[in-house]
């Protein structure tokens, strides 16, 4: 079954929010973030519900129906 166009946009954005929420978690346990731990956190804050948010919407916009 071929992707949907939709589907494939939200499916970047959780891939791409996914790569930030781990940029993220390492910078913190590293102990000295690159844009300070108050920008990491609320970076950290805001793509983890995005990433899953964005990948449940990829897979209900992809599937048949």
């Amino acid at each position: 079954m071929p992707m949907k166009p939709i589907a494939g946009v939200f499916l970047a954005l959780a891939c791409v929010s996914g790569i930030a929420a781990t940029g993220c978690v390492f910078e913190l346990a590293y102990g000295d973030p690159d844009l300070g731990a108050g920008t990491t956190w609320a970076i950290l804050a805001f793509t983890v519900p995005a990433t899953l948010v964005s990948l449940l919407v990829a897979i209900r916009n992809n599937q048949p129906g």
